[in-house]
Parts: structure tokens; sequence; C-alpha cells
């Protein structure tokens, strides 16, 4: 998980850099004005800012979702696999008590065989 989280960061990353690039590289090359280009280029590096924080938002959501889903599941395997374990303990328990109460009075009734 960690690692798709990584990928994703690192693919949105790259996008919103090319876009970046592939603005300013427009704007440079448009027959306009020094000080026009300039304004274009920094509301369009405000957008771009806006875009990426909405995006980083957007990633940071999933995650703690995701985060949330896994831990929650990881929960209700530990209470399921526990359960299971003290089930399984309390069944063999009662058994070998029972066994070991038939065999004591076993042991007991072969003594008082041989003592008489």
């Amino acid at each position: 998980m960690s690692r798709k989280g990584n990928n994703t960061a690192g693919i949105l990353a790259g996008l919103l850099a090319g876009a970046a690039a592939g603005v300013i590289l427009g704007m440079l090359y448009a027959p306009e004005e020094g000080k026009e280009t300039r304004k274009k280029i920094k509301n369009k590096a405000n957008d771009l800012k806006d875009q990426a924080k909405d995006k980083y938002g957007e990633v940071s959501e999933k995650m703690k979702d995701q985060y949330s889903n896994i831990s929650s599941t990881f929960k209700e395997t530990a209470n399921s696999v526990a359960h299971t374990v003290k089930d399984g303990y309390d069944k063999y328990k009662d058994q070998i008590v029972s066994k070991t109460a038939d065999l004591a009075k076993d042991v007991e009734a072969e003594l008082n065989d041989l003592k008489k």
C-alpha cells in the first residue's frame, strides 16, 4: 500500500510539473508583452497551486479512508482469531479435564482391585 501511495504521489507530481512546464513554455512563446505574459504565468501558477492542493486533499482523504478500512478489517480479523483460539482452548481443556478424571477413576479402581 505504501508503494502504491508513493506511485500515485509521483505520478501526480509529474503530471503537475509537466502541465506547468507546458503552460509556461506556451506563454513565453506567445506574441504578447512581457508584463502581460508574466501576469498570465503568475495566474496560471496560482491555478496550478490550487489544483495541487485540491489533488493533495483528495489523495490524503483516500489514504485516510484506506487506512481506516484496513485498520478496522485487521481489528475484526484479530478479534475473530482470538475468539477462535479461546473457543478451541476451552473445548480441549474440558475434554482433557474429563479424560483426566476418567483416567483417575480407572487408576483408583485398578488400585482397589490390587488391594483386594
